[in-house]
C-alpha cells in the first residue's frame, strides 16, 4: 500500500511500514459504527479514525459508516465530535478529506429490513472487486444478540473478510458471558471476532514482553524464589460522575479487575511462549488463568467513596449522594483482591489486584516487589528492590535499588535506574490505546484481542466471589474521597508480603534531558 510519505514524520513513516503489508490497493475497506451517534463513537472512534487517516495508516480504499437509531447527519456528527477530533488549524484539508469518506445511515438495531438498507449502501460504495467490512458495535450490550444476528442475515461481505468487533462487558458473570460466547460461536467464526480489551494496547503495557523475554538478566530471577510479592494498581481520582446508571450494575471489579487488572497480570505471570504469534501468546496467557484459584471475601477489600468533607462542588459529593445511583447501593467503587497462581513458577506469591474511584491519584502501575537480601551486612538499612512499570500517566520504567550515600557518608540510601519515556524519547508521540486496536483489527492480528477461552477462565475466577457479594450483600468499608483508600487495604497489603518502605517516592523528570 503506498503512502505519502512526505505528509508523515518519521515515527509515522515506520509504523505505516508495519502495517502497509496488510493492506491491498485492489481491495475495498469499508468500517461501519454501530452506535455512532453515541459516546463511545464520539470520544474514541471517530478521532482514532481521523488520527489514523491523517497519517495516512489507514487503507487507502477505505469508507466509514456510521449506523444508529438517530435521526442525524454526516454534518452533525462532525459537529458534535470536533472537540475530540483534535484536529489543527494547518490540518484542514485533509480533514475535511476525512469527513468526506464518511457516510451515514438511521436504523433500528432489531430490524432485519434495516440492515438490509445498510448493506445495499454499502454495496453502492465497494467497487473493488475484494471488499473487506468491519463492523465496530459501539452498543450496549442489550442489543448485541439483535444486532449481530442482522449483520449475519445481511451484511456480510460477499467479497472478502467480515470482523465484528465487540467492547467490554462480555457479561455480567460466567453464565452471562458463556451465553454471549456462545450467541457470536454460532454466527461467527472465532478468526471474525476481535473482543477489545482496550488497555493490553497501552504502549507500557505492550512493553511487558519485551522487557520479559527479550533481557537475560530478568531469566533467572523472575520466580518465587526471588519475588516477594506482584501489586497492579489501578487508581482514579475522579468519582462516576453521572455514570450510576452503568457503573451500580457492574461495580469496580467488573469494571476493571476483571478485564484491564487480570490482563495485565497475565503479561507478568506467564511462560515464554515459542513465538510472537497470537495463538502462542495468548495460549500461555490462558494457562495463567487456569492455574488461578478464585478469591474468597476473605482474599479482598471492599470500598466506596463518601463525600470529601472539605472538597468543593459536585467532584467530591459521596457515590451515594449522585443521583443516578441507585437509594441505597452497596456497589464498591474500591476493590483490593489477592490471587494466587498455583505453579512451580509461582507457588507462594501474592498477586495483588487493586483499583479504585476518588482515590488521591491517577496512577496504574504495575510493581514486583523482590524479596529481602540474605546476610544483610548494612544494619537493617536495605529496603527491598522493585522493578516499577508505570503505565500511566508519565509512562516509565524503573528499577528501585540502593545505593552508598554520595560524599564521605558510609550510609546507603535508596534511588532508581529510570527510563521515563517523556525525557528518553522526547520527540515520540505514543498512540493512543484505540489506534493499535483498530489497526490491529484491519491487519488481521489477534494476539491483544480476548479469546473466548481466557474470557471463560477470567469470569471463572471471579463470579463466585461476586455472587457471594450479591447473595450475601457485603457492605463495603466508606473511604474519603480523595484518599488512599480503605485502610483495610494496606493491611492487606502487609499480610501478603508486600513491605512499604516510604524513604523514598519516585517523581518524573519535570523536564525532558
Amino acid at each position: 500500500m503506498p503512502f505519502s510519505k512526505s505528509a508523515l514524520t518519521d515515527q509515522a513513516q515506520s509504523n505505516a511500514r508495519d502495517y502497509e503489508r496488510s493492506f491491498d490497493d485492489e481491495s475495498n475497506y469499508t468500517i461501519v459504527i454501530l452506535g455512532a451517534s453515541g459516546d463511545l463513537a464520539g470520544k474514541k472512534i471517530y478521532p482514532t479514525l481521523w488520527w489514523l487517516f491523517r497519517d495516512s495508516l489507514l487503507p487507502k480504499n477505505v469508507t466509514i459508516f456510521g449506523y444508529a437509531r438517530s435521526k442525524t447527519s454526516v454534518l452533525q456528527l462532525k459537529t458534535k465530535n470536533h472537540r475530540y477530533m483534535k484536529a489543527k488549524l494547518n490540518e484542514s484539508g485533509r480533514y475535511e478529506r476525512f469527513w468526506q469518506r464518511n457516510h451515514y445511515i438511521s436504523g433500528q438495531y432489531g430490524s432485519e429490513s434495516d440492515f438490509a438498507s445498510l448493506n445495499q449502501k454499502l454495496m453502492e460504495h465497494e467497487k473493488c472487486a475484494s471488499s473487506n467490512r468491519l463492523f465496530y458495535l459501539a452498543l450496549p450490550p442489550s442489543v448485541y444478540e439483535s444486532a449481530t444476528i442482522h449483520i449475519h442475515a445481511k451484511c456480510m461481505s460477499q467479497r472478502g473478510w467480515t470482523r465484528i468487533v465487540v467492547e467490554k462487558p462480555f457479561g455480567k458473570d460466567l453464565q452471562s458471558s458463556q451465553q454471549l460466547s456462545n450467541h457470536l460461536s454460532s454466527l461467527f467464526t472465532e478468526t471474525q471476532l476481535y473482543r477489545i480489551d482496550h488497555y493490553i494496547q497501552k504502549e507500557m503495557v505492550q512493553n511487558i514482553l519485551a522487557i520479559r523475554f527479550a533481557n537475560r538478566i530478568y531469566a533467572p530471577i523472575w520466580n518465587s524464589d526471588n519475588i516477594a510479592s506482584v501489586v497492579i494498581t489501578f487508581k482514579e481520582p475522579f468519582g462516576i460522575e453521572g455514570r450510576g446508571g452503568y457503573f451500580d450494575e457492574y461495580g469496580i471489579i467488573r469494571d476493571i479487575m476483571q478485564n484491564h487488572l487480570l490482563q495485565m497480570l497475565t503479561l507478568v505471570a506467564m511462560e515464554k511462549p515459542v513465538s510472537q504469534q497470537p495463538d502462542d501468546v495468548r495460549n500461555e496467557k490462558v494457562k495463567v488463568l487456569r492455574a488461578i484459584r478464585p478469591p474468597t471475601i476473605d482474599d479482598v477489600v471492599l470500598g466506596q467513596y463518601v463525600g470529601d468533607p472539605n472538597g468543593r462542588g459536585e467532584s467530591k459529593i459521596g457515590y451515594l449522594e449522585d443521583t443516578t445511583v441507585n437509594k441505597g447501593s452497596i456497589t464498591p467503587t474500591f476493590a483490593s483482591a489477592v490471587l494466587h497462581i498455583r505453579n512451580e513458577r509461582w507457588e507462594g506469591v501474592p498477586f495483588i489486584l487493586r483499583t479504585g474511584k476518588a482515590l488521591d491519584e491517577r496512577k496504574v502501575e504495575i510493581r514486583v516487589q523482590f524479596k529481602d537480601i540474605s546476610g544483610d551486612i548494612f544494619g537493617g538499612k536495605s529496603t527491598r528492590n522493585e522493578l516499577v512499570i508505570r503505565i500511566q500517566p508519565s509512562e516509565a520504567i524503573y528499577l528501585k535499588l540502593m545505593i552508598k550515600t554520595p560524599g564521605m557518608s558510609s550510609d546507603i540510601e535508596e534511588t532508581e535506574l529510570d527510563l521515563t519515556y517523556s525525557s528518553r524519547y522526547p520527540e515520540v508521540r505514543l498512540p493512543d490505546a484505540y489506534e493499535r486496536v483498530i489497526l490491529e483489527i484491519i491487519s488481521g492480528s489477534q494476539m491483544n484481542f480476548v479469546r473466548s477461552d481466557e474470557l471463560h477462565e477470567a469470569w471463572r475466577i471471579f463470579t463466585p466471589l461476586l455472587h457471594y457479594m450479591e447473595k450475601e450483600r457485603v457492605v463495603p468499608i466508606p473511604y474519603v474521597f480523595g484518599t488512599r483508600g480503605p485502610k483495610e487495604a494496606d493491611e492487606l497489603l502487609k499480610r501478603n508480603h508486600f513491605r512499604y518502605s516510604a524513604t523514598y517516592k519516585w517523581q518524573p523528570p519535570s523536564t525532558p534531558i
